[in-house]
């Protein structure tokens, strides 16, 4: 039933975000205490719990509290010894947080395409890429979405080559890989507070390590390289990138609601896959007999044949109504239009004009001719599959309103929404 405003839909008075923080009380009391106490800098209590609670909860030895997740991956890219000129091997679907920090230390992002299973590195193409470039010492893979990658097979390749591995677990907090955590499968991992993940500071990230020299070397690189002196002594570059120990009180917070904030995570994903029963359109892949997501994003992508014709450029994108079929942007669009927040996927490393000459590589090769070929005249891999995995996921996926605040009513409405799309 169409309401006065000739919409199908009653639009939310308040917007449903994406993702947004959800605070429960403890936080402002740790924040009032780093304020009664005077500890308002880089130094104090509950920067000191935030590392104890994290090292605990992932199960590594030594957590570092750093300003933000990005500030922690630089620090990893310099602890693995990241030089200028060196190629490092990089995760292709994932925002450019992950690969910009190589680029800090002067390394060259080469990008692992992705694969269809749990929408992360392919193992694969990361042992075709080894074939290309047998110097690369350093690969650098993100859990997207909350949703472990094929962690077996990518330490596997790794080992072969005799490669280190930082592990990009900034979505993932609290998310499982045969009942381990991520976070504690790379030789150096980092997990992120940003405002939008499942846990939140407003801020802050934090590298993970089991070597205590490592744990010791980040920290004092954090706060400006200082020297055990009387006075200020420098003997080596430092950053700004140490935890404030007012947004620590925030994450200390928060951190207890972890599974919490999980468990309704999780139910929004399931409400969303049984909503979209009949639809052509799947949810993000998870691999439950390996894994435990957080679910940190419930994400869709629509069937080929249900897709209609869409056309992105570089900052725009058109696209064809078509009955019975739609795409991302239509879908995004008409969530928009009822005040509810959607976003398309990452778009993928390769695709991005910072990083279009930079190489790439999928299971069957130069990702590069190939993605060309398949543009061109749809050339297909031997499997049937496309060529370019991150590419057609970007193409058809979406990002759907994953906020844990969000009713089940608000909810029920957004599925209404989009399977009035294919109408």
């Amino acid at each position: 039933m169409f309401n006065k405003d000739n919409t199908k839909f009653k639009k939310s008075e308040s917007r449903i975000y994406l993702a947004s923080p959800t605070m429960h009380g403890e936080e402002l009391e740790y924040v009032t205490e780093a304020f009664t106490t005077n500890w308002m800098s880089t130094v104090g209590k509950n920067i000191d719990e935030v590392e104890r609670l994290t090292a605990e909860k992932v199960g590594r030895k030594y957590s570092v509290g750093l300003s933000c997740g990005t500030s922690a991956l630089h620090l990893a890219m310099k602890i693995v010894g990241v030089k200028p000129g060196e190629k490092v091997f990089c995760s292709d679907m994932t925002f450019d947080a992950t690969v910009n920090p190589v680029v800090y230390e002067g390394g060259v992002p080469v990008f692992i395409d992705t694969e269809y299973d749990t929408w992360n590195m392919d193992p694969v193409a990361l042992e075709k890429a080894f074939e290309i470039y047998p110097e690369v010492r350093i690969v650098v893979t993100a859990h997207l979405y909350g949703t472990p990658g094929k962690v077996d097979e990518l330490k596997a390749v790794c080992k072969k080559h005799n490669a280190l591995l930082v592990e990009d677990a900034a979505e993932s907090f609290g998310a499982t890989y045969r009942g381990a955590q991520t976070g504690t499968f790379g030789d150096v991992s980092i997990i992120s507070f940003n405002g939008n993940k499942i846990i939140t500071g407003s801020a802050g990230g934090a590298l993970l390590t089991d070597d205590e020299e490592v744990a010791n070397k980040v920290r004092k690189w954090s706060t400006q390289s200082r020297e055990s002196a009387p006075w200020y002594q420098h003997e080596e570059l430092g950053y700004n990138y140490r935890m404030s120990n007012v947004i620590a009180g925030v994450i200390r917070g928060q951190i207890p609601h972890l599974e919490e904030h999980i468990a309704r995570k999780k139910e929004i994903y399931e409400r969303y896959e049984k909503g979209f029963k009949g639809l052509p359109i799947k949810m993000n892949p998870i691999d439950l007999k390996n894994s435990e997501p957080n679910y940190w994003l419930s994400c869709a992508i629509i069937d080929p044949e249900a897709m209609c014709k869409q056309v992105r450029g570089e900052t725009d994108v058109l696209y064809a109504p078509e009955k019975g079929k739609s795409c991302p942007t239509e879908i995004l669009d008409t969530l928009m239009s009822y005040n509810m927040e959607g976003r398309p996927i990452w778009k993928p490393m390769h695709m991005q004009p910072i990083y279009r000459m930079n190489g790439f590589v999928t299971r069957e090769g130069n990702g590069r001719a190939k993605t060309n070929a398949y543009i061109a005249g749809g050339v297909k891999g031997k499997d049937g599959r496309p060529l370019d995995v991150g590419m057609d996921i970007f193409a058809r996926g979406l990002c759907l309103p994953s906020d844990i605040k969000m009713t089940d009513e608000q909810q029920d409405t957004i599925i209404d929404v989009v399977r009035s799309c294919f109408e």
